[in-house]
């Protein structure tokens, strides 16, 4: 590309790029404009003067934020970085974006709900998180809405893939290891790919750039809001694993016994029910994403 068309591509800031979010996006933000990942070791979110410094410097076009406190059980004897990355951060980087005028993309959690509704959760379900990990999600949700600035926060749910700390990849270790495993069935959701995340991201992405260069200027001020980005249809953490070891090691797969969650004591509560309906991002962007099982399959045979 000459330099001259270099000079007139957005840029495009991305946080946590080792991440398995992260990761994906900078794949799939290729040839959106000039997309710049940092890790933490360039970007520490838990420093908010390194935040702004950063922001600054760069002037991005649109920030994404895939970054976050993800240990969900370390998180309940760690309120304090778990507030740093998931809840203080997130303002820090929208108070930034609003100066900036610029767009932010941010990630969020079917966490932030209870798990006692007895259907999937829309966006203007109430709130109420059960653990660490989901208030400090929703505090940087919150603080995001309140800096004024054009934002697209995503919630999604049972990320994985095939790289970083996941159940994906616990579940083909175990699998290989052992001849019986016993997985919670009474929580449901939807596992979600990075892949896919990162994919419907890329193209929101391009249709609000699109609409920018055609002299749309309210294009992200009209859509900023919460949407729901998981794939569609749910399973059990059960379930999930019978695929994976399915799809993975076909007879070989080791028998999977269903048990309760109280069966499996960990530090932080889930919800029961984590389904998030996609009907508002399908409205509003037209994206229909992949089933949990189609997406499952791509994942493994990448």
């Amino acid at each position: 590309m000459r330099e001259g068309a270099m000079e007139n591509q957005p840029t495009i800031l991305v946080t946590g790029v080792n991440g398995q979010v992260g990761y994906e996006l900078l794949r799939s933000l290729q040839g959106l404009g000039r997309v710049i990942g940092l890790d933490r070791a360039a970007l520490d979110l838990s420093d908010p003067d390194q935040i702004r410094r950063v922001a600054r410097e760069v002037r991005p076009s649109v920030i994404v934020n895939p970054a976050a406190y993800t240990a969900v059980d370390k998180a309940e004897s760690d309120l304090d970085g778990a507030m740093r990355l998931n809840a203080h951060a997130p303002g820090i980087l929208a108070e930034e974006a609003k100066r900036l005028g610029a767009p932010l993309i941010h990630y969020s959690t079917d966490y932030v709900f209870d798990g006692m509704k007895d259907a999937p959760y829309v966006e203007t379900d109430a709130t109420n998180p059960q653990n660490v990990y989901g208030r400090t999600k929703l505090e940087g949700e919150q603080a995001i809405a309140a800096s004024g600035c054009d934002y697209l926060i995503l919630r999604t749910s049972w990320v994985y893939g095939r790289r970083g700390k996941n159940f994906l990849l616990t579940m083909l270790r175990l699998g290989a290891e052992r001849s019986e495993l016993r997985v919670v069935a009474d929580q449901t959701g939807a596992p979600t790919w990075s892949n896919t995340i990162a994919m419907a991201t890329a193209h929101i992405m391009a249709q609000g750039l699109t609409a920018q260069r055609l002299g749309d200027s309210g294009w992200w001020c009209e859509r900023s809001g919460v949407y729901n980005l998981t794939s569609r249809d749910a399973t059990s953490w059960h379930g999930f694993t019978e695929a994976i070891l399915d799809m993975s090691m076909g007879d070989q797969a080791p028998k999977v016994l269903p048990i309760s969650a109280s069966e499996y004591p960990v530090p932080a509560k889930r919800p029961a029910n984590s389904r998030l309906a996609g009907d508002k991002l399908a409205d509003t962007f037209g994206l229909r994403l992949p089933t949990w099982d189609e997406a499952l399959r791509l994942c493994l045979t990448q």
